[in-house]
C-alpha cells in the first residue's frame, strides 16, 4: 500500500514542489490507486497546495477526501475552458467518489433520445446510462407531469413508432394506416428519414419550439408554391399542434429575442436546492432541477458547478447569450470562455440588482424554495417512519437499507422471487431484483417457499457477508409468517452472518410482525408509521414477484408447443421467436420461411412444419 500524503509531510512537499502553476486537471488518488477527486485550476500548484493547508477550514466532505489522499496526478492544458471540459468528462467517466454533485440525482426524470440507433427511440427516464457517447439526454425537468403531457402531445404531432415490437410479422399495424407510424416494423421510412424527424422533436426539449415553428412555416410555404398541398396540410398540421404546445406558457416576457437562463437556489442544514429556468424567445421553455449536500462546497461554488455540469451536457445551439446567476461566482471568466468558445459568440454573465432580471432571478429563487421545502416534508416523513420502525424492532440504530422478499408461483409452476430495496424510506428501483427458482424439487404440483426463501437468500448473501459493503442491509423483511422467517434464519446462521443482520416477516392476514425465535406476532399499531413503511415494502416486493412470474408464465406459453418438437433446443427457439414473434406466425410459415431464420436447416425446417401442419411425408 502507498502511504499517506498526509502521514509523510516530506514526500507530500515534494509531491506538491513538482505540479506546475498552469491551467489543468488534478487527480487525487487512495492508497490503492483508487481516483478520489478530479478538479481543475488555472493554477494548479497553488490549488492543490491549498487542500493540504488550514485544513481545519475544509468541508467535512473534503476534509475526508484529503486523509486518504496518497497520490496526486495532473494533466496541464493550454487554457482554462480547456481543463473545464476535460474535467466534466473524466468526472464523467470515472465517477469518482468525491465528485457527489456531478453524479446523477434520481428526484427527476430526463428524456433520452437514443441516436446510437438506427431507430431512435424516445423515451422519460430517471437514471443518465452514459453507455454510448450518441445517445443524448434532456433535462433534469422539475414537473414530471408536464414532461408526460408534453411527450404525449408530441407523439401526437409527429409521426413515430408506437411499439416496442412489431405487432404483425409482414405489415404494420393500424397506427400506420392513420399516420400515426411512419412504418418503422417494416422499414417503409429510411433511419435517415426517421432521424430528421427527431431532430424536430430534439428541437423542443432544447428551448428551440419558435426556431423549429419558422422552419417548418417556411418548408410548408415551399411546398404549396410547388402545388404539393398535401404535404403542406401536414406541416400545417404540425405547426398547429406545435403553438398549441407552448400557448399554455405562463411566463412570457415583452422581448421575444430574449435568450437566458436563471439560476438560483435555496439551502436547508442539510442540502442545496437548485433551479434553473431556461428562457427562450422570451417564454419559459425549461424549468430543470438539481440537488446537492451542503459539504459539497459554498453556494456560489455550487451554482458554479451545476452550470458547468449542466452545459456539458447540452449542444452549442442550446446555449444561451445571457445567464443571470444568484451570486458572484468563484470563476466566472473560465466558465464565459468556454461557453463563448462553444456558443461562437459572446455569452454574458449577470447578478441582476432590479427590474425584470432581478424578478425573474427571485421566482427563480422561491421555486428552489418550494422544492426544497417539499423535499423536507417527504424527508421528516420518512426519517419519522423509519425512527418508529427501529422503536418497534428495537434495532440498534435507525436503518437506512431496507430489503423485502416474496415468492411467486402457481401451485409450484414457474416459481420466482423478488428483491426490492426501501433506502432511507424510498423505494430504490435500480436495486431491485429477481430470481428464478432452481431448487429442482419446486416445480408444478409441488410448493416449496421454505426452501425457494432459501434458495433466494443464499445466493443474495453469497457474495455478501460483510456489514461494511455499501449494499448490506439494516434490515431484511420476509413476506411470510413464522415458517418464513424459520427457513432464512436458518440459512443466515450456516452462513454465519445473522448476527451482522436484523430479519423479521411480515404475515399477509393480519399484518403481524414476527420476530426470529419468538412464537407470537411483536405488538403494533397496524396505522403507526414504521408499520405503514412495512407493509409498503411488502407490497412492493409482492407486485415485483408477480409481474415477474407472470412474464415467465407468458414465455413459457409462448414455447410450450415447441417444446414438444424433435431437435428444437432453447436456443433455436429463441431464434425462432426473434424472427417470427408468435407461434401462430411460426405455424403459418412456409418451409422455406423457415429455413431462413439462423440455425434452422432443410431438415429441421420440415419437421417444424410438419409439425404444425399434422402432414405425412
Amino acid at each position: 500500500m502507498i502511504p499517506i500524503l498526509l502521514q509523510n509531510p516530506d514526500k507530500l512537499e515534494i509531491r506538491l514542489r513538482e505540479i506546475p502553476a498552469e491551467p489543468g486537471i488534478y487527480f487525487m488518488r487512495d492508497n490503492r490507486g483508487e481516483i478520489l477527486y478530479i478538479g481543475k485550476s488555472k493554477k494548479l500548484r497553488t490549488r492543490v497546495r491549498s487542500y493540504f493547508q488550514d485544513t481545519h477550514l475544509l468541508s467535512g466532505r473534503i476534509s475526508l477526501m484529503v486523509q486518504q489522499v496518497a497520490d496526486i496526478e495532473f494533466i496541464v492544458t493550454d487554457t482554462e475552458a480547456e481543463a473545464l471540459a476535460l474535467e466534466a468528462n473524466l468526472i464523467k467517466q470515472n465517477q469518482p467518489h468525491f465528485n457527489v454533485l456531478l453524479k446523477d440525482d434520481k428526484r427527476y426524470p430526463y428524456v433520452c433520445i437514443t441516436w446510437s440507433e438506427d431507430y431512435p427511440r424516445i423515451f422519460i427516464t430517471r437514471k443518465r446510462r452514459l453507455n454510448n457517447v450518441k445517445d443524448r439526454y434532456y433535462g433534469p425537468y422539475v414537473d414530471s407531469h408536464l414532461l408526460r403531457q408534453t411527450l404525449q402531445w408530441i407523439q401526437r404531432i409527429f409521426p413515430l413508432r408506437q411499439r416496442p415490437r412489431p405487432l404483425f410479422k409482414d405489415r404494420p399495424c393500424l397506427n400506420y394506416d392513420i399516420g400515426r407510424c411512419p412504418g418503422v416494423c417494416q422499414s417503409l421510412i429510411s433511419p435517415q428519414d426517421y432521424q430528421k424527424t427527431l431532430q424536430k422533436i430534439a428541437m423542443v426539449f432544447q428551448g428551440r419550439t419558435e426556431e423549429l415553428v419558422n422552419r417548418l412555416e417556411s418548408q410548408m410555404n415551399q411546398l404549396a408554391g410547388e402545388l404539393n398541398f398535401e404535404q403542406a396540410g401536414v406541416l400545417r398540421d404540425q405547426i398547429k399542434g406545435l403553438q398549441s404546445l407552448t400557448s399554455n406558457q405562463k411566463v412570457t416576457l415583452a422581448d421575444e429575442t430574449i435568450s437566458r437562463d436563471a439560476i438560483a437556489l435555496a439551502m436547508d442544514n442539510n442540502y442545496y436546492a437548485i433551479q434553473l429556468f431556461q428562457i427562450r424567445a422570451g417564454r419559459l421553455v425549461g424549468r430543470l432541477g438539481f440537488f446537492a449536500e451542503r459539504e459539497t462546497g459554498k453556494p456560489s461554488e455550487v451554482l458554479q458547478k451545476v452550470l458547468e455540469e449542466h452545459y456539458l451536457q447540452v449542444e452549442d445551439v442550446e446555449i444561451p447569450n445571457e445567464i443571470l446567476v444568484q451570486d458572484e461566482l468563484p470563476e466566472p471568466e473560465i466558465l464565459l470562455e468556454w461557453l463563448t468558445e462553444r456558443k461562437g459568440k459572446r455569452v454574458t454573465l449577470t447578478i441582476p440588482q432590479r427590474q425584470s432580471k432581478a424578478e425573474l432571478l427571485e421566482m427563480v429563487q422561491r421555486n428552489a424554495e418550494y422544492e426544497l421545502e417539499r423535499t423536507q416534508r417527504q424527508a421528516e416523513r420518512s426519517l419519522q417512519s423509519l425512527e418508529d420502525l427501529s422503536d418497534l424492532l428495537n434495532l440498534p440504530k435507525v436503518p437506512k437499507r431496507l430489503e423485502g422478499y416474496d415468492i411467486s408461483h402457481i401451485q409450484g409452476s414457474d416459481a420466482v422471487a423478488s428483491q426490492v430495496v426501501f433506502i432511507d424510506g424510498v423505494s430504490s428501483p435500480q436495486d431491485y431484483r429477481h430470481y428464478l427458482i432452481k431448487n429442482p424439487n419446486v416445480r408444478a404440483g409441488h410448493s416449496d417457499d421454505f426452501a425457494s426463501l432459501a434458495e433466494v437468500i443464499t445466493r443474495r448473501f453469497r457474495n455478501t457477508r460483510e456489514p461494511t459493503q455499501a449494499d448490506f442491509p439494516d434490515l431484511i423483511m420476509i413476506d411470510g409468517g413464522k415458517g418464513q422467517l424459520s427457513s432464512v434464519v436458518k440459512v443466515l446462521e450456516e452462513m454465519n452472518i445473522l448476527q451482522h443482520l436484523s430479519v423479521i416477516s411480515l404475515a399477509k392476514q393480519r399484518e403481524e410482525v414476527f420476530l426470529p425465535g419468538e412464537s407470537e406476532p411483536l405488538p403494533s399499531d397496524p396505522e403507526q408509521p414504521g408499520l405503514q413503511l412495512l407493509r409498503r415494502l411488502r407490497d412492493e416486493a409482492h407486485r415485483f414477484a408477480v409481474t415477474f412470474h407472470r412474464q415467465q408464465r407468458l414465455k413459457k406459453s409462448r414455447r410450450s408447443y415447441l417444446d414438444e418438437i424433435p431437435g428444437l433446443g432453447f436456443e433455436r427457439q429463441k431464434q425462432l421467436l426473434a424472427h417470427f414473434h408468435s407461434i401462430d406466425y411460426i405455424r403459418e410459415a412456409s418451409i422455406e420461411q423457415l429455413k431462413a431464420v439462423s440455425g434452422i436447416g432443410p431438415q429441421l425446417a420440415r419437421d417444424i412444419y410438419l409439425y404444425f401442419h399434422n402432414t405425412s411425408s
